[in-house]
């Protein structure tokens, strides 16, 4: 087997992120889509205005420069600079340059970066109510993620995320569903989990949501992941579609079981003080180019999975669909959806259930 490269992390804990720290090229499909951002040069993702700015901002990513939310975040500070007359430029910092996603968010509260892409996974370290998104067996398709974060649901996390001492500035863009890949057999029902050594990342929902399930979560840092499926230290692992081909799982798993069990969102932080200081005008582009820029990306993301279904297809992953209602009445029976919900609270989890049906 060929030497896997070593990835930059996870995107659904503390310690790594998984679907967006690669040194793995993008391939041909994702070059087509990402092409505002892969060929980027560094002076032109670091360039200063022509003119002098009256507010010089940092927009921070801890995604590689492959990842559709780094080219559309690109494209919307060039337009907010444009159509703000030079009056605001917003210098783009992805792929960790300025820290890591703890790192980040410190900064951010404390001023150092105004502006942060961050997951809703890792957002939930400080902002709990972020990890209701990621209740397992929840979003069973797109429209119901979008009705949820984009209405009632959203509006709580974004109440939350401005109490914590951030701004919310944008739509959520999308950090992708998760899938479960194998070695050895494709995961259909609960019973194909019962004593499996699964990898996930290092998060209480994820450790919770497989625990309930009757597996054995293990948690593992991206970057030893290849290595640990390679040696059979864990029998498989759970990531989105992005991080499964850019890390090469493909070449230690056999299978991938589309389950579909968490989804994450990204959201856009803001330092309350710099957001507030921008006069109302400027807030209007802000708010306007970085949600178009969530919309964009939601798009490219859905073609980017169809598009890397068919790629891992060609390099002998097996795709199977799991059976979600069993998975389901499995974490109920387990008590998984009412200890969460007791965690959440009675508004929250009313707003999440009008979206998807009773869990609990």
């Amino acid at each position: 087997m060929s030497t896997p490269k070593t990835p930059r992390g996870d995107a659904s804990s503390i310690a790594s992120q998984d679907a967006h720290r690669n040194d793995t090229a993008p391939c041909a499909k994702r070059r087509s889509l990402l092409t505002a951002a892969a060929a980027l040069p560094l002076f032109t993702v670091w360039s200063q205005p022509a003119r002098a700015a009256e507010f010089n901002y940092k927009l921070a990513t801890g995604q590689s420069l492959d990842q559709p939310i780094n080219a559309r975040l690109k494209q919307a500070t060039d337009r907010i600079r444009e159509a703000s007359s030079g009056r605001l430029d917003i210098r783009f910092f992805p792929a960790s340059q300025l820290g890591s996603d703890t790192d980040l968010l410190t900064q951010v509260r404390s001023g150092g970066v105004e502006f942060l892409n961050i997951s809703g996974s890792v957002l939930s370290t400080v902002v709990p109510l972020a990890a209701i998104t990621n209740v397992g067996f929840t979003y069973s398709d797109y429209q119901q993620v979008w009705s949820s974060v984009d209405g009632d649901l959203g509006k709580l996390v974004r109440a939350q995320i401005d109490k914590s001492g951030f701004v919310s500035v944008s739509k959520a863009g999308d950090n992708s569903f998760r899938q479960i890949s194998s070695a050895s057999k494709p995961i259909k029902t609960p019973a194909d989990l019962q004593g499996y050594r699964i990898r996930v990342p290092v998060s209480p929902m994820f450790t919770s949501l497989f625990k309930a399930l009757g597996a054995n979560p293990t948690s593992i840092n991206f970057n030893e992941l290849y290595t640990a499926l390679q040696t059979k230290l864990v029998d498989g692992q759970e990531n989105g579609l992005v991080a499964i081909e850019a890390g090469k799982l493909y070449e230690v798993q056999k299978y991938i079981s589309q389950t579909n069990h968490i989804w994450d969102p990204f959201w856009l932080l803001g330092n309350r003080r710099a957001y507030a200081s921008l006069p109302d005008d400027l807030k209007k582009i802000v708010q306007r180019e970085f949600d178009r820029a969530a919309v964009e990306q939601r798009a490219d993301v859905e073609q980017l999975n169809t598009s890397l279904k068919e790629q891992l297809s060609k390099k002998g992953i097996v795709f199977d669909t799991a059976n979600r209602e069993a998975f389901r009445k499995a974490l109920t029976d387990a008590g998984f959806y009412k200890e969460w919900r007791d965690k959440f609270g009675a508004a929250p989890w009313a707003a999440l259930e009008a979206v998807v049906g009773k869990m609990a």
